[in-house]
């Protein structure tokens, strides 16, 4: 029996026994999964629940609507350097994980992610993860091997870069040997930053941009993320491989949570075990392209060349990323107010 008949059967029993359908209501990035509308479908078929989406495009535009819409979601993708600030602001509640059965199956270091389960609680079951790293036109150069590739000057006004301040340092720290998440020699990040300008050819704000730049040639090599590779390799065909570099890369996980005062607790438990269940999870990745997931299992059921199990399953790979932790506000604004001088300075 697969999957989706367990949860029509499921959902099936709990509505004859009196069971109300709900409208779930999840907030997340658009085209990011939850999303997917053979996803959603086979999940409303299922359970006789209904899902409506709403988007956002920055983790602080989520936390906005959250704080000014109480009550209005139900289901919310997040970051996991922001999960400890929504809770500590009382904006999404503890998810028993009791009944979820996929849960189970989450890889121990991610589901216990001291960034998502703290305080003895569970505030996001974890989903997908991924990293930021290099990825480049297979034919348009050979594969690098380290961050110093956006810095070769063979690579002047063939680099894409993502304009976003954070990322920007974080890169420039591990480039100069430092942690992403220890940030102690500002001078030399500056320095390394200021020398990347002459570099970039364009900046990219969104997995759109940085498809629609690489099909125009407007780029070789450029930074990115593994799940976005993956998708532009398998589903818009694009020439792309996706490098972790030997200084490392900036590793990233999310997770689903339960914004506080929603009304359908018990749907939308059933709706974040649906999005961790390998069945979902092997269509969206071997169809569409996915992050990597949480769920050791859905991972195991990939095809071996696939791309989530042949760069992300390699322990020497995974051993390079550092995953995100949250980062103060003045350390943003630091980093803001250092990022737009040097844009300035190149113009």
């Amino acid at each position: 029996m697969t999957r989706t008949a367990a949860i029509a059967i499921a959902g099936a029993i709990a509505l004859a026994a009196g069971a109300q359908a709900a409208e779930i209501r999840v907030l997340n990035w658009k085209g990011y999964g939850t999303d997917e509308p053979w996803a959603v479908a086979a999940f409303e078929k299922a359970t006789g629940h209904t899902v409506v989406h709403d988007y956002f495009n920055s983790e602080q535009e989520m936390l906005t609507r959250l704080r000014t819409n109480p009550g209005a979601y139900d289901v919310v993708l997040i970051n996991s350097a922001f999960t400890r600030q929504a809770a500590a602001e009382g904006l999404i509640q503890p998810i028993d994980t009791a009944g979820m059965k996929n849960v189970a199956d989450l890889a121990p270091n991610l589901a216990g992610n001291p960034e998502l389960a703290f305080d003895g609680k569970v505030w996001g079951v974890a989903w997908v993860w991924g990293v930021t790293g290099i990825a480049y036109n297979t034919e348009a150069m050979d594969r690098p091997d380290s961050l110093e590739v956006f810095w070769d000057p063979a690579m002047k006004g063939r680099v894409g870069w993502r304009d976003d301040a954070l990322e920007s340092v974080q890169f420039a720290a591990l480039v100069t040997g430092q942690s992403i998440n220890d940030i102690r020699d500002l001078d030399a990040v500056r320095d390394r930053l200021a020398r990347l300008m002459p570099q970039i050819r364009v900046f990219w704000s969104s997995e759109n941009d940085w498809n629609q730049f690489l099909a125009a040639g407007e780029f070789d090599v450029a930074t990115y993320w593994s799940g976005s590779a993956a998708r532009s390799k398998t589903h818009f065909g694009l020439p792309v491989e996706f490098v972790i570099p030997r200084e490392g890369a900036i590793g990233w996980l999310d997770g689903l949570s339960i914004p506080a005062g929603s009304a359908n607790v018990e749907a939308a438990k059933a709706f974040i075990d649906w999005m961790i269940d390998p069945e979902f999870y092997v269509k969206w990745d071997t169809e569409v392209g996915a992050p990597a997931s949480a769920n050791l299992k859905a991972a195991a059921a990939l095809p071996e060349d696939a791309f989530n199990r042949r760069v992300l399953g390699d322990p020497a790979n995974i051993a390079r990323v550092e995953i995100m932790k949250p980062v103060s506000d003045a350390d943003r604004e630091r980093f803001l107010a250092l990022w737009q001088e040097l844009k300035a300075a190149a113009q």
